[in-house]
């Protein structure tokens, strides 16, 4: 339902709307340890090139597109879901790369990393997502996040290969 209002306000607002949730998020997680449960989808284009995005809110870092596994929700389901919100896309494929445990925002967090073929005609949303770019994995831009960093190392060891599958 949030997400329904939220479509409805003006881009920068939603941005700023985003931007504090995204804050107390971090927050609350940190102080009461939530574990939580997420994906990362690394999508790459026919040519061998990966999708990066910049979201709205959080560090101006370049990831991957993906989000939180809802209450109910298959982390498949919510990779197809993340792809639909963020992407307005579909993926012609999807494997399961790995699970990690890690430590996000100071709390446990298990990650559900995905190699996908985009189909074509996707487009970002323009609230949740500012940009979004294809990146050859020999020449990415400088500023990653730090669980972008763990995931491309974990897709050079594990995934290219399902990606040209």
């Amino acid at each position: 339902m949030l997400h329904l209002i939220l479509r409805l306000l003006p881009a920068r607002l939603h941005h700023a709307v985003l931007r504090i949730g995204y804050a107390a998020r971090r927050s609350i997680r940190r102080r009461l340890k939530l574990h939580l449960s997420g994906v990362s989808l690394i999508a790459h284009d026919g040519a061998g090139r990966i999708l990066l995005v910049r979201h709205s809110y959080g560090p101006e870092q370049w990831c991957f597109p993906g989000g939180g596994v809802d209450r109910g929700e298959t982390p498949d389901q919510a990779a197809r879901r993340e792809l639909a919100e963020e992407l307005h896309g579909t993926a012609t494929s999807l494997t399961l790369l790995a699970t990690l445990q890690e430590t996000l925002a100071g709390a446990p967090h298990t990650a559900h990393i995905y190699a996908l073929t985009l189909a074509e005609g996707w487009r970002i949303d323009g609230r949740e997502l500012v940009e979004a770019r294809f990146f050859d994995p020999d020449d990415l831009p400088q500023r990653l996040s730090s669980p972008t960093r763990r995931r491309i190392a974990l897709w050079r060891d594990r995934g290219a290969a399902a990606l040209q599958g």
